[in-house]
């Protein structure tokens, strides 16, 4: 079965950085596009970033461009998020998805930006 789980998340002050890895299972990962999402207190989850199967084609929210960059590791089924100069309102738990038949989601890893 599909399986994403996310790592990386934690206390980060404004101005630092933190990278999110999202390890998959369970599907052909060389072969499907995936996403970062987040979703803050109150508010309705959003995409961060987007990446195609070969990682040749990358989109960012425009609140993140700039800071973050989206990458992936064919041979480790994992894709990662590099967060730097985060910011307080990058407060959220973060996602990973991939569309395969269906939406899969992972678990999701906090990350909190905060003095």
């Amino acid at each position: 079965q599909v399986q994403l789980v996310e790592s990386g998340g934690g206390l980060v002050q404004p101005g630092g950085s933190l990278r999110l890895s999202c390890a998959a299972s369970g599907f052909t990962f060389r072969m499907s596009a995936m996403s970062w999402h987040r979703q803050a207190p109150g508010k309705e989850r959003e995409l961060v970033a987007f990446i195609t199967s070969t990682g040749g084609s990358t989109n960012y929210a425009d609140s993140v461009k700039g800071r973050f960059t989206v990458s992936r590791d064919n041979a480790k089924n994992t894709m990662y998020l590099q967060m730097n100069s985060l910011k307080p309102e990058d407060t959220a738990v973060y996602y990973c998805k991939v569309a395969v038949s269906n939406d899969y989601w992972g678990q999701g890893t906090q990350v909190t930006v905060s003095s």
